[in-house]
């Protein structure tokens, strides 16, 4: 709806599903209730360690130099160590 307001209509339409491969009927509340009571919530180890280990460093740079990174948006990190890697290269 333009007004970004949803209908009655929208709240209770059929949420899709395929009997081959979902586990439940989604619209079905029993079968809902049925399978949270019988899951089991898992958890995973996190994120998978890098082949690259990189030691943590805390450094000083001046604010607008992080500003100006922080402003080309995400992986503004990894932008940073490319420059900083780059000068290396270069020996400076």
């Amino acid at each position: 709806m333009p007004n970004g307001k949803t209908t009655t209509a929208e709240k209770h339409a059929d949420i899709p599903y395929d009997r081959a491969s979902d586990l439940y009927d989604p619209n079905d509340p029993k079968a809902v209730e049925s399978f949270w009571q019988t899951a089991t919530i898992k958890r995973g180890r996190g994120r998978p360690a890098s082949d690259v280990k990189r030691p943590t460093l805390n450094m000083r740079v001046d604010a607008d130099v992080l500003d100006a990174f922080k402003a080309t948006g995400p992986g503004w990190q990894t932008r940073i160590n490319a420059v900083l890697l780059e000068a290396v290269r270069k020996g400076l």
